[in-house]
């Protein structure tokens, strides 16, 4: 019997690390920028290093990066020059957080030059441990100059930059506004990053006092707010209140009258019919005091502590000051019932502190008259999951304000801005290179409004999806290689990213392309699910509910973990991480293994002048195999390719197909030892995006070169007999089962046997299979 050429008995993930250090050595992953074929650049998602020492990744994101990869394999063995760049997301407050947490330094205490070096050095730390997990997962992006950190000088000048355009585009103005305000992080912050917790609350019934001395029930769930109520609500068709149209009420504890107003703002059914509008409650309180034209009184500060407007309750936190009225009211007799409601609590989505409305002076980048435009320009874009366009359209059709754009931060881009001491003038400058305006001399001769030759320089920073969102248009080259973007920009770009960002970093995208190109920010967009943990919740540092993904990969494999991940999910849907399935797919690979060790035994051959019946049944089935893959491949969709792939090896290819021609086969038969060959060495491309590791090593060892420069098979046009697939395999099923039901070896003589008129083309080959006498 011949030995097999695949000399290993098993597949081990030891073997993957092998392989990447010859990818390494053979710079496999290269981008020729001089090239002549079609170009794809995959705009991917920066990584933030927000992770800890012990877990830099948890195992949601780590799938999603080798998502991200087999989107660029795929498109290589299309024949597409992929320019897949290495990149880290490192601006923000989360780093500044991390920081503070882990050393008790803040930027105002230590000095804001002494906290970044922090940051660096923080960021530097996670950034190598991450590289490890990535690189141990064999991704094939390209680093040297196309690796980019968007804290890096370049990047950060390009955002300096495309805030000048929107500045002389009219587009950027300052207001005095009620902002999103997370009082842990110290900053404003967008609307696309607060969260709504869904709980319940306490709901306090208090009385309010007529004029004529009748006491009425207003039920809130903020009564640390009562100072700063300047209107009660009633429906106007609350026929309990008419009575009380335009009549004063007074407010407990603070004694001060305020108008009953009616509005439809209010609810009958909510609380008593009652609401009190209260300066900053909600979005919902502001646009109202808008509307009435109400004068807003402010009782919290920036410090989460009650103003002095709040009288006796001055200097407590909200906390605080909350259970002190709550007793205060009490022992005056003016709380009625207590009683818990539905409740959904805005929160920071960075840290999840409660989100207070604080009025203060930004800076604001106009999107509201761009709304329109979004949607114009999404319908541009192909989606490659459709769903989730609905998501990105829903969000927009939400947005009423303008985007807010700078934040009390350090560690971040600075806002290029400087102030004429003289006359309060802001002036942007020509961005010829990354500024510090809070440390640096300006590049301004002097003020273009009066004259002045001093200058103050901004200290606010930018939000991080200001960076974020010109990531494309890094990546396309944007005021770096215009040869590059004129090639590519912006049809050959793929957005690729998790559904959790759609209304922050795809939002943002488009609407500053629109604003600085006029243009689609990409060709096409790639939107995948998230990684739950096994009971379906979402994976959390603070709860720990996920293992470790690198014991993971150390005891089954990256490929078994990438494998694992085409199969169990369309791509855009929802997937839970179970470690069993992991197993589960390393159990597959194992089979695959096993199967090319069976074929690595016989000789290659050229394809013979006669193929045999049974060889053309299987190259047909390999053919509708490679055109599912295809359909598959084509939305770079994994999930078909890795199931119809795993069921053709263990169901057609390795149960049926390898029995019925082992006995040619090892009479080097021609056509059995082409086919064994071909149809091995498509598969293993079919699913090399998939699963490189494996499918490299098979491909090295058996047909010579690495299997990552090959193409993709395609269909060929010769197939017959694959109208007989059912029909072959319940013959073999049923003459399996009878065999085991009169217990006796499968290569025992199959007695009272008779094979089917249509499958007379397999006879030979089925008599050999199943020992059929008489035939």
């Amino acid at each position: 019997m011949p030995k097999p050429r695949l000399t290993e008995k098993r597949w081990k993930p030891e073997h993957e690390v092998e392989l990447q250090k010859k990818w390494k050595e053979e710079k496999l992953y290269g981008f020729n920028e001089d090239t002549e074929k079609e170009i794809l650049v995959i705009d991917n998602p920066p990584i933030y290093p927000s992770g800890s020492k012990e877990l830099p990744l948890n195992p949601g994101q780590l799938v999603s990066y080798n998502y991200i990869d087999m989107v660029a394999r795929t498109s290589r063995m299309h024949g597409k020059e992929v320019l897949y760049p290495h990149c880290f997301d490192r601006n923000g407050i989360k780093i500044e957080r991390m920081v503070k947490n882990e050393t008790g330094k803040n930027s105002r205490e230590t000095g804001r030059e002494e906290f970044n070096r922090l940051c660096e050095e923080k960021l530097d730390r996670m950034e190598k441990l991450i590289n490890e997990v990535f690189y141990r997962c064999g991704l094939s992006f390209q680093e040297g100059k196309h690796i980019y950190r968007t804290d890096s000088e370049d990047y950060r000048k390009l955002t300096q930059q495309t805030f000048k355009e929107l500045w002389d585009h009219g587009l950027i103005y300052e207001d005095h506004r009620p902002n999103n305000w997370c009082p842990n992080c110290r900053t404003a912050i967008a609307e696309a990053e607060v969260e709504y917790k869904e709980g319940s609350t306490t709901l306090n019934h208090i009385k309010f006092k007529l004029p004529d001395g009748e006491e009425k029930e207003i039920a809130t769930t903020r009564p640390e707010l009562l100072a700063a109520c300047q209107a009660v609500l009633v429906h106007p068709d609350d026929e309990r209140y008419t009575q009380l149209h335009g009549e004063n009420i007074e407010i407990p504890i603070y004694n001060r009258k305020v108008p009953i107003i009616p509005h439809h703002y209010a609810e009958k059914d909510f609380g008593t019919g009652m609401l009190m509008i209260c300066s900053y409650g909600d979005k919902a309180d502001v646009k109202i005091f808008r509307e009435l034209n109400l004068d807003p009184i402010e009782a919290i500060n920036k410090e989460n502590r009650m103003t002095q407007r709040t009288g006796s309750y001055e200097g407590l936190t909200v906390e605080e000051a909350r259970e002190t009225i709550i007793k205060n009211l009490k022992e005056e007799g003016l709380l009625t019932k207590q009683e818990q409601t539905h409740h959904r609590k805005p929160v920071c989505e960075a840290c999840g502190t409660r989100i207070e409305l604080i009025p203060m002076k930004e800076w604001y980048l106009n999107q509201t008259k761009f709304l329109n435009q979004i949607k114009g320009k999404a319908d541009e874009i192909e989606f490659l999951q459709p769903q989730h366009k609905r998501t990105l359209l829903d969000w927009t059709e939400s947005v009423t304000i303008d985007w807010a754009v700078s934040r009390r931060g350090a560690y971040a881009t600075e806002i290029p801005l400087w102030y004429c001491l003289k006359c309060n003038h802001p002036i942007v400058p020509e961005i010829k290179r990354y500024y510090r305006p809070w440390k640096e001399e300006p590049p301004i001769e002097e003020c273009p409004k009066c004259g002045g030759k001093e200058f103050k320089g901004e200290e606010k920073v930018f939000d991080t999806w200001m960076d974020s969102s010109i990531s494309n248009l890094y990546v396309a080259g944007y005021r770096r290689n215009e040869e590059r973007m004129e090639k590519t920009y912006p049809e050959k770009i793929i957005r690729v990213q998790g559904r959790d960002i759609i209304r922050t970093w795809l939002y943002y995208t488009i609407l500053k392309n629109i604003q600085l190109k006029d243009q689609k920010a990409f060709g096409k967009v790639w939107i995948h699910g998230m990684g739950l943990n096994e009971k379906g919740e979402a994976m959390s540092k603070s709860k720990g509910n996920f293992p470790d993904p690198k014991p993971l990969i150390e005891q089954n494999g990256v490929d078994a973990l990438r494998f694992y991940a085409a199969e169990e999910a369309n791509i855009g849907e929802d997937y839970r991480v179970s470690e069993e399935r992991i197993k589960g797919a390393k159990k597959f690979l194992t089979k695959l293994w096993n199967t090319a060790r069976f074929v690595s035994m016989f000789e290659q051959t050229e394809k013979p002048s006669e193929i045999k019946e049974t060889d053309k049944w299987i190259l047909s089935e390999l053919n509708r195999l490679i055109q599912e893959c295809e359909e598959g491949y084509s939305r770079y969709n994994f999930f078909p390719v890795a199931n119809k792939v795993k069921n053709f090896v263990q169901n057609q290819f390795a149960s049926h197909y390898l029995e019925m021609v082992k006995k040619r086969a090892y009479e080097e038969d021609q056509s059995a030892l082409y086919t064994l060959h071909t149809v091995l060495r498509k598969i293993i491309k079919l699913i090399a995006p998939i699963a490189p590791h494996i499918t490299d090593k098979i491909h090295r060892e058996l047909y010579e070169g690495s299997i990552h420069r090959e193409m993709m098979p395609k269909k060929e046009k010769e197939a017959e007999h694959g109208e007989l697939t059912e029909t072959l395999m319940e013959f073999n099923h049923s003459v399996w089962k009878n065999k085991k039901d009169q217990g006796i070896a499968l290569k025992e003589e199959a007695k009272d046997t008779s094979i089917p008129k249509e499958l007379e083309p397999f006879k030979e080959d089925l008599v050999q299979m199943h020992n059929i006498k008489g035939e």
